[in-house]
């Protein structure tokens, strides 16, 4: 028996669309690359993740050393960056493990001692960082610090795919910035573009990129979708199928009730496995022998009712894509999202629970499982 057969919910994890995807970001922006793998590598699983990039992304960015030691035992040649900054207790770890740290100010680099920091420079998004007009006297104190080496200066955008005019106004002022300081500062790296930068501001690529979403295939700006390819199936089966009249409630709370007899399957999927429950009654839909399924009702904590109607020789046991391709019909992340009202950023990393993650081959895709 095949093991697909008896799994309930899965993500198939495709290897080359990693490197289709960085390729992408290469052409896009002309320079090297940041492999962005925080959180699980967005929920597609960082030990699939990695092996695929190591050779192509210059370094690897994280949140923290936690996250930071798995990326060492399966790429430990390459450079880290923690993106967050660290608790305190965490610092001596950091220098430890080689890791990048981001530091907001000179104060706060001097905790690395015998190790790299990189300075953030807030131009806009509020978050972490030092000021920008506070920012060259901050870079100034942190080259004249003993046994600390300033690896990057970088910025973050906050609406690069949102407010053009804003954002092209952080990209000059972090420009005019650089310049100041390059003799203050020689051999230092500076990044700022995010996916949607890169896709968007190419221009401003500088030293680096740090590419996180589009290297799993989405992209928040739609118009570069065509550009990349997703990375990860999200996959469940059918459990039932039923013919329920018209007048029935389905699922909680009664918020659907059929208008007329429909044929009705049960999925083994819900807001445990990390289906939202804000798509509920919202317009999703799934894909069935490659027919798109509306989704009927509440979705449940283990699973989730859809209308088979138009597919009637769908049985138990069968394959339902909740994300990913089926048929000639694909479903984005960015639909998911859409319909549950949040980001795909979300849905990916929400992607957990009893969702097991399997690295595609060609053994697969041959037997058409893809």
């Amino acid at each position: 028996m095949d093991v697909l057969d008896t799994t309930r919910v899965w993500a198939e994890v495709d290897p080359a669309a990693f490197r289709h995807n960085v390729e992408a970001a290469r052409r896009l922006s002309g320079t090297e690359l940041i492999a962005v793998v925080k959180a699980d590598a967005y929920g597609h699983g960082v030990d699939m993740a990695v092996p695929a990039l190591r050779e192509l992304a210059a370094l690897f960015a994280v949140a923290n050393v936690e996250e930071a030691a798995v990326v060492r035992a399966l790429a430990p040649e390459k450079d880290v960056l923690l993106l967050s900054p660290c608790l305190p207790a965490e610092r001596a770890a950091a220098v430890e493990s080689r890791c990048i740290a981001t530091v907001s100010s000179a104060d706060e680099a001097r905790h690395f001692a015998g190790g790299r920091v990189s300075l953030k420079v807030d131009t806009g998004m509020g978050r972490i960082g030092v000021w920008r007009p506070q920012a060259l006297a901050e870079v100034e104190a942190i080259v004249k610090l003993s046994g600390v080496a300033l690896h990057s200066v970088a910025t973050h955008l906050p609406v690069p795919d949102e407010d053009e005019a804003f954002t092209r106004s952080q990209l000059g002022e972090f420009s005019e910035f650089i310049a100041r300081i390059r003799t203050v500062a020689p051999g230092v790296k500076y990044h700022a573009l995010n996916s949607a930068g890169i896709c968007g501001y190419p221009e401003y690529a500088f030293d680096l990129v740090r590419a996180g979403l589009m290297l799993y295939g989405s992209a928040s700006i739609a118009s570069f979708q065509p550009r990349l390819r997703p990375a990860l199936a999200w996959k469940t089966r059918v459990l039932l199928v039923r013919d329920v009249p018209a007048g029935r409630g389905i699922s909680y709370g009664r918020t659907f009730i059929t208008p007329r007899s429909m044929r009705v399957a049960t999925l083994a999927v819900g807001y445990a496995d990390g289906y939202p429950r804000q798509a509920s009654n919202r317009g999703a839909s799934v894909l069935i022998a490659g027919r798109l399924c509306a989704l009927l009702g509440r979705v449940t904590m283990d699973q989730i009712l859809v209308d088979v109607s138009g597919a009637p020789n769908v049985k138990i046991g069968d394959e339902a894509v909740l994300l990913g391709s089926q048929g000639g019909a694909t479903i984005l992340a960015a639909e998911l999202a859409g319909w549950a009202g949040t980001i795909a950023w979300h849905i990916f990393t929400g992607i957990g629970g009893r969702t097991k993650r399997m690295l595609l081959t060609r053994r697969r895709e041959d037997a058409g499982i893809s």
